[in-house]
């Protein structure tokens, strides 16, 4: 069959969306289109190509060997029809969840991003812990996000790629009466007896309860029963302020009114925190977002963890990739 003269991007998109998923449903719904005009764009590509590029069954869907074949082609001529579209500014935002406007640390990554490539449109969103945010990352609603890694469940962490960023110190915000506010820094051992929250609950938010756990274990400090789910940081301050208990957070999270945030010490924890997005992203700012992630994490050291520093051990393999 003689080869074709065009292919249209719409079916190439298609195609790479269908081989990074390995599932039409899932595919589908990260092009919000309707699974049977997905399947029909797929078997159209192939008659075009005259190549069978997935073995499909009731079970699973896997690539063909013209299917491998053809994924970076496929990748890089999208890659260069999205460098096209934003050289005349028509490239859609790369969409970024910050987690959170208390979090300093993809604020910064952002904030560096945006300086660097003033022509490109990088959007915070504020929505999510990083396994709220997976799921958005998997279904293609989202870009990039900031948080645990080694946190996700594992069918999450395979469909995504991570970028370790930094080792953040971890505080408590305590009531501005509490006996340990007038310290500088609160001792963990100090802690003990306290119920602190950690998000207990909150399904977005479970690699953050994971870590919580896994730092009060065998130091006689519980994780504090789950709270209803506040949207919006008024919710968040009138939740907290009936139920007065410490909040686990990091050196950088605001102190809120009638509160104080103080460093946690001997041993200092540590909240590894990645930068996150869906394997095969094609986004002419996403190269961008992680050239300033690594640019700060070298400049400010934020890779290098400080005497006594403290994380999971699950954490360590998934934290030395580089």
């Amino acid at each position: 069959m003689p080869a074709p003269s065009h292919l249209d991007p719409r079916l190439l998109r298609a195609f790479v969306t269908v081989a990074e998923e390995l599932h039409f449903t899932r595919a589908a719904a990260r092009l919000y289109v309707a699974q049977q005009a997905l399947s029909r764009d797929v078997r159209r590509l192939e008659r075009e190509l005259g190549a069978e590029l997935f073995v499909r069954t009731t079970r699973q869907v896997t690539l063909t060997a013209d299917g491998e074949r053809l994924l970076p082609y496929a990748r890089r001529a999208l890659q260069a029809q999205d460098d096209l579209l934003a050289a005349f500014g028509q490239a859609r935002p790369l969409l970024v969840d910050l987690n959170s406007p208390g979090l300093t640390t993809g604020r910064r990554v952002l904030e560096l991003a945006r300086r660097l490539a003033p022509d490109q449109e990088l959007m915070a969103r504020y929505e999510s812990g990083l396994t709220g945010a997976a799921a958005e990352l998997l279904a293609g609603r989202l870009d990039a996000s900031f948080g645990r890694f080694a946190g996700l469940a594992p069918a999450l962490r395979a469909g995504l790629g991570h970028q370790p960023v930094r080792y953040e110190p971890m505080a408590v915000v305590l009531p501005e009466d509490h006996p340990l506010a007038g310290l500088p820094e609160v001792p963990l051992a100090a802690l003990a007896g306290e119920s602190v929250y950690a998000g207990a609950g909150n399904p977005r938010t479970p690699e953050w309860t994971d870590l919580a756990h896994h730092l009060f274990e065998g130091r006689g400090i519980e994780v504090a029963s789950p709270a209803p789910l506040a949207v919006g940081h008024e919710e968040f301050r009138r939740i907290m302020d009936k139920t007065r208990n410490p909040i686990l957070a990091v050196v950088g999270f605001p102190a809120m009114p009638s509160t104080v945030v103080r460093p946690l010490v001997d041993p200092v924890p540590l909240s590894p925190v990645s930068l996150v997005w869906r394997k095969g992203l094609v986004h002419p700012a996403f190269e961008t977002l992680r050239r300033a992630a690594a640019r700060l994490a070298a400049e400010e050291r934020w890779l290098e963890r400080p005497a006594g520093g403290w994380i999971p051990a699950s954490d360590d393999a998934v934290m030395s990739v580089r």
